[in-house]
């Protein structure tokens, strides 16, 4: 089993909290806002970190940071961008999608500052469409939050929105 944590919008400013939420992970996401490489760099020191460009991002994390991504993990294949209009797959697709490309199983996108777990059919065709929060300046009387998720042989095993001290807000799955 793969533990991926979940993370957005940081704008420069990544607590001692947020550092020890994502203490445990195997692979870190960041969905943009990231506000500097150092943040990057502090990801990466605890876990392969995949990371896609914000509103407030420039072209200072080279060229292994873009407008979106597509990692898979443990089998579980990802769309990671910013905006959520870019990860909701419609009937002609959707920006962070190329014809012919496979359907993500998740969906990750930051820029509301506001959590977001959704599976099913208001998922679809993913099997789940989530934003994390925010870790700097959430919005919509939401705390400071991060996402969890532990993937294995190409399923979703479970999701989980949590506070910086680790009570769940969100969850689906089995292992939520």
């Amino acid at each position: 089993m793969t533990v991926i944590g979940l993370i957005s919008d940081t704008h420069g400013r990544l607590s001692d909290e947020a550092l020890a939420a994502m203490a445990d992970v195997d692979h870190i996401i960041h969905a943009g806002d990231i506000g500097g490489p150092d943040i990057l760099h502090a990801l990466e020191a605890l876990a392969p970190t995949t990371a896609v460009l914000g509103n407030n991002d420039f072209d200072e994390y080279g060229s292994k940071v873009g407008r979106f991504a597509h990692p898979v993990i443990d089998g579980v294949r990802f769309l990671v961008a910013h905006y959520p209009r870019d990860v909701r797959i419609g009937f002609n697709g959707c920006a962070g999608l190329a014809a012919g490309d496979p359907i993500p199983q998740v969906c990750v996108h930051g820029h509301t500052h506001v959590p977001e777990l959704l599976c099913g059919k208001d998922a679809r065709p993913a099997d789940y469409f989530l934003c994390p929060g925010a870790v700097f300046r959430p919005r919509g009387d939401f705390p400071r939050c991060v996402g969890k998720m532990e993937v294995a042989d190409g399923r979703v095993l479970g999701v989980r929105i949590e506070t910086m001290s680790g009570k769940v807000l969100m969850s689906a799955g089995a292992g939520a």
